[in-house]
């Protein structure tokens, strides 16, 4: 394995290949805290992924010793995360058993399960789980998050997919992959569905009268009866409106369709950036498409994914990042990557030779997770890597921001983003869990609330509330207002 880490470059945190000795502390002492009239507060989404977000997390002596089918090991992350602040937890998910299972620790429990047991264990954090648009049915799906966000009291939210692995088709009774276009044309009337279903039941359609025998109120219900080229759905839902209306919306494609598509449903974004640049690039294209979509900017949150390694000095903070490195397979790497390729064969590429951008196929060929492939690229074209080192980056955080120093030296790069246009709040994706979980909330956090900028207490109940986004408007109540 390589002997260097990836580390921070720079005021703009730019990922660059260096030795491990060379470290970050001098080229982070120039990020200046921004503290004049703070009014934005950040947001901290816990992501929970295998034992952690390295690749090799799972063999670590540092990460939990529990299996990863066993419940308690989501309900315990998640009231860490809950006493440590977060606004919310996602779990991420996959619909098909990856390739290289014998040396990589893939296998999770269906989501939105994990999430109904994860409620009744915490109180006040969110709670999103990803759920397909290629592969599931509307109503299903709509009932489903609707139980959620009821049994949470309102803390739940859905992460948008629509499904990109070719081996998921072979699952759900498909010749073959759908093309990228055809996902999300199917996304978009799954959105009409689901949001005519969440709003079939008014807010004061159940009354629940005893005494008088009436428990709701069928003028305040409706049918949808959605016909359209993918679905025909009757409605209405079979339960009443959700307790935040309907769950937060969020969604992670960040290619030029994706954009568009969360333009107009996300409420919140998870995107992944190797340097500021382009996460700053990102944030002023998608809050102006919101605004193009006549929404307001800052009711859909940006957050970029960042995978901190910390320790009490950055030299120890480089060591962990290379001890957990070094227990990477390049073959695990190497298959993951011909994976975001669409299943490209990258086989006959050395190690240890640099790559050229003509080592791949073009993104606009790729049936896949299209925006993380121009992430990967972007990457080459900039540094040039070895097969090798590549491997070894994506191992990290598969293309999202890593970066290893200290408690100040993570606190100053949240800061920086948080305050210089590129980012509403961070996806935290711990390399090892509950180690790296633990030390972000006991010397990140504490940082981040002396400077204003990260919550000290929980203000509301709800994810809606968290988030500081608005409550979905009830269509019966505007049809009763233009009634009068």
């Amino acid at each position: 394995m390589p002997s260097g880490v990836f580390s921070l470059c720079g005021a703009h945190g730019q990922h660059r290949w260096m030795p491990h000795n060379v470290g970050i502390q001098t080229r982070v002492h120039d990020l200046k805290p921004k503290m004049g009239a703070m009014k934005r507060q950040l947001h901290l989404n816990l992501f929970i992924h295998s034992r952690g977000h390295h690749e090799a997390s799972w063999r670590h002596p540092a990460a939990s010793p529990l299996p990863l089918t066993d419940i308690r090991y989501y309900q315990d992350l998640a009231q860490r995360a809950e006493a440590a602040l977060f606004d919310s937890i996602f779990l991420a998910d996959q619909l098909a058993l990856g390739e290289d299972v014998a040396q990589a620790a893939r296998t999770w429990l269906e989501p939105v399960t994990v999430l109904a047991a994860v409620a009744v264990a915490t109180s006040r954090i969110g709670m999103i789980a990803t759920c397909s648009t290629t592969y599931t049915e509307p109503f299903n799906l709509a009932r489903q998050f609707a139980s959620l966000d009821h049994i949470s009291n309102g803390r739940v939210g859905w992460n948008i997919v629509t499904s990109w692995l070719a081996t998921a088709a072979g699952n759900f009774g498909d010749a073959g992959q759908m093309s990228h276009a055809d996902r999300y044309a199917r996304g978009e009337e799954f959105m009409t569905v689901v949001k005519a279903l969440w709003d079939s039941w008014a807010d004061d359609a159940v009354i629940d009268d005893r005494p008088g025998g009436r428990y709701a109120r069928p003028d305040r219900i409706r049918p949808i009866n959605h016909k359209g080229d993918h679905y025909q759905v009757a409605g209405p839902l079979n339960m009443p409106r959700c307790p935040q209306g309907r769950p937060v919306l969020v969604q992670a494609g960040s290619s030029d369709t994706g954009r568009r598509f969360a333009a107009r449903h996300a409420e919140a974004v998870f995107t992944a950036h190797m340097e500021k640049a382009t996460a700053q690039a990102f944030y002023a294209d998608l809050k102006a498409l919101v605004a193009v979509e006549g929404r307001p900017p800052d009711q859909v949150l940006i957050l970029p994914g960042l995978s901190p390694m910390i320790a009490s000095t950055e030299a120890e903070a480089q060591r962990l990042a290379r001890e957990v490195n070094e227990l990477s397979d390049p073959e695990v790497g190497r298959k993951r990557l011909s994976g975001r390729f669409g299943g490209h064969d990258f086989s006959h590429l050395p190690l240890d030779r640099p790559l050229a951008p003509e080592d791949f196929p073009p993104p606009a060929s790729v049936e896949a997770a299209r925006s993380r492939t121009e992430v990967i690229l972007s990457l080459v074209r900039r540094e040039q890597p070895t097969l090798r080192q590549l491997l070894a980056s994506l191992a990290g955080a598969r293309g999202h921001f890593t970066a290893a120093g200290t408690p100040e030296q993570i606190a100053d790069l949240i800061e920086d983003w948080f305050t210089d246009g590129a980012a509403d709040g961070f996806n935290i994706m711990p390399p090892l869990l509950p180690a790296m979980l633990d030390v972000f909330s006991a010397e990140v956090i504490p940082l981040l609330q002396r400077r204003g900028l990260f919550r000290t207490a929980y203000a509301g109940e709800t994810l809606r509330e968290h988030y500081g986004l608005d409550w979905p408007k009830s269509a019966f109540k505007e049809a009763a207002l233009q009634a009068t």
